[in-house]
């Protein structure tokens, strides 16, 4: 045994350390002293120990080893040579938390074996559940019943509580002994679940999840749907079936310091090389073709959808107002299109840009999915707990639903308070919560019947109630007509993608002569974005964060300007109402995107032209009515249109004027009546059945017609 311990070389580093921490972390050391006991965590950057000459390699070997040790070393260091306290304070190093972070390797969840237990890994994964923190008994001081004398501190281990079995101390005797809560030591405790990240899984790969125990000022820092690194020490604990103890061991991360991701656009890091590129970029003439260029380069056309995606990217400014209500700033915008016209992959480019996306298919996709679900299960000790949906992961991202005309209608409504006032409210298992979903919603559907048909109006051909539609910034229509032109220039794309994407593959396995990289790279230009991703990422992110665009007075007379043109083709009542101020919101907020884009500080008159533009292109796809030539906002935001209202109107006098005393009228007579006031026969029909459909007429027998009310 004595050989044994000889061969480990245990070597006392405190001296290392003291000159280690004198040399990098000084001022770290001195913001302790200062803040202690509101700060009592020392960072040290892993990277940085293992740069520090052989002894730093040697002690960085140490970390990942024998991770108890060199903790212990670094808290000696701390003590013996005064490094935060003085000598007579030298017992609160003890209460020092030093935690090592920036591992260079990090292990899957998947990979974790035997042999990792008891040394230091780096984990990353996405966090799934947390539990709410509480405290934790640490050391226990125990009172004993028969003679009162008070136990020395008893160290409590990681789950179970645990009482001392030897007798009293004073008076000898067996006895039980009772806990003193107010001498003994508590420490925040809290647990969360990681699952590791989908992106590294082979198809049909079940995400694996692992626990980790959170304590002290670490708890309470990290929340559902974050991205997360955790360092810290594998722990196990063995496994009781039915009281009797088994063979299995169940395994834990005892952490030691938490990193986390990029939750949102603003917290991506940007570096002073990065802010150079940005800001020349912004100057660019050509930075919104530049822009609409980079989203789904692969995709070939589609500019205005382009365009419009830009600016949900880049999203308006939401505002606080004194009375305590909140606009919203996100921008909310809806593709409706025939099959196989590329909206899925738009959405999916869409959600690898933004650094906090989901998405989700409405069709296999819950209220509770979307919103949040009532669990109950072990992991907090048998409590009902919140899981976050898609829309609250996406919190401060882009959640993007396909396939929306496929949803359930009950599942449908989960999304109208989401996308309006951006919070979920929860009322399920006693628990009442609200959620904060603050995230752009970015949609795409079907056709009723599939396709679009050209003879029918497109706002009765969207498959879904109006008012969800009527929350919608932009909706457009993606209609696939042939045409010879445009349908070659789409072929040749498609077909150049594929090629290129043929010879890389042939490449890899049967090199070429002359196919170099450089080739490659020249082949792969009308598929390769303008703007790289990762700059583009950060573009977004330092607009976001630095952009706060105020209204000139010119854009706002062109904003005024339209809205006031519009709603003019309603001076008379027997006119549609084009547009609300709904759409008039969503103007400004687009119009904030736009100045965003160019770094702006001021909304300019061209911001206002350009949103207007790609508004009223939208507005003529799903509002105009043909039959009245002018806009019918009605037809979008309450599904009937002002011409269905007016023959409802004008059905139900005729009835009135036609019926017999007991209220009693023919169909024919009525039909013949409005004919020869210049009403089709078919729209005649179609508001007789949607009458007595609403239970608002009866028809007792064929061809008879009697109102309710």
């Amino acid at each position: 045994m004595e050989e044994d311990i000889d061969d480990l070389e245990i070597t006392d580093r405190a001296a290392d350390w003291n000159s280690f921490l004198k040399k990098h972390y000084r001022k770290e050391l001195g913001e302790i002293s200062a803040q202690y006991p509101h700060l009592k965590s020392l960072e040290i950057d892993y990277r940085e120990l293992s740069l520090w000459g052989k002894t730093g390699l040697e002690i960085a070997d140490e970390v990942l080893h024998n991770p108890g040790k060199v903790i212990g070393d670094v808290k000696d260091a701390i003590r013996n040579h005064n490094l935060i306290f003085t000598k007579d304070e030298s017992e609160k190093a003890d209460n020092i938390n030093v935690r090592f972070r920036c591992l260079p390797r990090k292990i899957d969840v998947r990979d974790i074996r035997a042999h990792h237990i008891n040394s230091f890994i780096s984990v990353e994964g996405i966090l799934r559940k947390t539990t709410e923190v509480r405290p934790r008994l640490t050391e226990a001081v125990f009172r004993c019943l028969q003679c009162g004398t008070m136990s020395a501190p008893y160290r409590q281990e990681y789950s179970r509580f645990q009482e001392p079995y030897r007798p009293c101390a004073q008076c000898e005797r067996a006895t039980k002994m009772e806990l003193v809560p107010g001498m003994s030591t508590f420490v925040d405790a809290q647990k969360l679940r990681i699952q590791e990240s989908p992106e590294g899984l082979r198809g049909g790969e079940q995400p694996q999840t692992l626990d980790v125990d959170v304590t002290d000022d670490l708890t309470g820092t990290v929340a559902p749907g974050d991205r997360v690194i955790i360092n810290g020490i594998l722990r196990s604990v063995q496994r009781m079936n039915h009281g009797n103890k088994s063979t299995l061991f169940d395994i834990y991360i005892e952490a030691n310091s938490i990193e986390i991701g990029e939750k949102e656009f603003e917290e991506v890091a940007i570096s002073e090389q990065d802010e150079e590129i940005i800001l020349n970029l912004s100057k660019d003439p050509e930075i919104y073709e530049k822009i609409s260029r980079s989203i789904a380069p692969s995709i070939f056309g589609m500019q205005d959808v382009k365009t419009a995606i830009s600016l949900v990217l880049f999203g308006g400014i939401s505002k606080e107002m004194p009375d305590g209500s909140r606009l919203r700033g996100d921008i909310h915008m809806l593709l409706v299109g025939d099959p196989g016209i590329a909206k899925s992959q738009v959405l999916r480019y869409v959600i690898k840009l933004s650094p906090r996306g989901i998405y989700t298919s409405g069709k296999s996709s819950t209220s509770a999915g979307l919103t949040a679900t009532a669990v109950k299960d072990e992991f907090g000790d048998g409590r009902w707990t919140l899981e976050a949906g898609a829309l609250v992961l996406a919190d401060m991202g882009i959640a993007a639903v396909d396939e929306m005309d496929k949803m359930a209608k009950e599942d449908r409504s989960a999304l109208h308070e989401a996308m309006e006032q951006q919070t979920i409210s929860i009322a399920k298992a006693g628990i009442t919560a609200t959620l904060r979903s603050r995230c752009s919603l970015l949609g795409a559907a079907n056709p009723k019947m599939g396709r679009f048909d050209e003879y029918a109006p497109i706002a009765e051909q969207i498959n879904m109630p109006p008012s969800l539609l009527s929350r919608f910034d932009l909706i457009f229509i993606m209609e696939d007509k042939p045409e010879e032109k445009l349908d070659r220039a789409i072929g040749e794309h498609i077909l150049k993608s594929h090629s290129v994407g043929e010879l890389i593959q042939h490449n890899k396995k049967f090199p070429m002569e002359g196919i170099d990289e450089d080739y490659i790279t020249r082949q792969l230009a009308p598929v390769t974005p303008e703007i790289d991703p990762t700059i583009f990422r950060k573009y977004i992110a330092y607009a976001k964060r630095n952009c706060f665009p105020i209204l000139s007075d010119e854009a706002r007379e062109h904003l005024i300007g339209y809205y006031l043109n519009l709603r003019s083709l309603a001076d008379d009542n027997t006119k549609p109402v084009p547009v609300t101020a709904r759409q008039l919101e969503g103007l400004v907020r687009l119009s904030e995107a736009s100045a965003r884009i160019r770094l702006s500080n001021e909304i300019e008159f061209s911001d206002a032209d350009r949103v207007i533009e790609i508004a009223d292109r939208c507005l003529k796809k799903v509002a105009y009515d043909a039959e009245t030539g002018t806009y019918d906002i009605d037809k979008l935001v309450t599904g009937v249109s002002k011409k269905r209202r007016d023959i409802a109107r004008i059905l139900k006098e005729t009835i009135r004027e036609l019926a017999d005393d007991k209220g009693f009228a023919q169909i024919s007579d009525i039909t013949s009546h409005l004919i020869s006031s210049g009403y089709k026969k078919d729209d005649i029909e179609k508001m007789v059945d949607q009458l007595t459909k609403s239970g608002e007429a009866l028809e007792p027998r064929h061809g008879v017609i009697r109102l309710i009310n």
